[in-house]
């Protein structure tokens, strides 16, 4: 089965630099196959049969913090999760230059509708909605400026979301889609 571990705050404004190199190879140690990276922010595709998305998180935060002495967050998802999540982003929503589209990844703690409640989203600025396992949120460039979405920043919930543009979702769907 093909999965998507998706590593939070990992090589993210100069902070917290870990070579996705050294990544790979704790994975591969780990007995993934497959082991292949996507961008330098944190995002892991590999193969392994059939396991529990949040027993192999965990497995995995414990290789890469005994391999790098940092505690890394991971947040580990199969493709038919994936698929589904992207399926959800409305396909007008997109990231470039007109607008930002972001997917808010949340951790099982944080993963309920309700989190809308919890988001400073203004009104006519900021577009979100909700899919098991993430906030889709959708802002005019235009308009970024004027978003409050940043102020999930030192929230309680903000350390259970780990954060993916659509570009970046989409193109993991297609690289754990398989051969068409």
């Amino acid at each position: 089965m093909v999965y998507v571990a998706f590593l939070r705050g990992i090589n993210v404004g100069g902070k917290s630099i870990v070579s996705m190199a050294t990544i790979k190879e704790a994975l591969v140690d780990l007995g993934l196959s497959d082991v292949r990276t996507y961008i330098n922010s944190g995002n892991v595709i590999f193969s392994i049969p059939a396991s529990d998305s949040r027993q192999l998180g965990a497995r995995i935060e414990k290789a890469l913090e005994e391999r790098t002495s940092m505690p890394i967050k991971v947040l580990v998802m199969d493709h038919k999760g994936l698929k589904k999540l992207v399926d959800a982003i409305p396909r007008n929503w997109v990231d470039d230059k007109s607008m930002r589209t972001y997917v808010l990844l949340l951790w099982k703690e944080v993963d309920d509708r309700t989190i809308l409640d919890r988001l400073p989203v203004r009104p006519m600025v900021d577009n979100v909605r909700y899919a098991p396992g993430a906030v889709i949120w959708q802002v005019d460039r235009k308009d970024i400026a004027k978003s409050r979405m940043n102020r999930i920043v030192g929230t309680p919930y903000y350390k259970q979301i780990t954060i993916r543009s659509a570009n970046t979702m989409r193109k993991l769907n297609e690289l754990t889609a398989g051969p068409a």
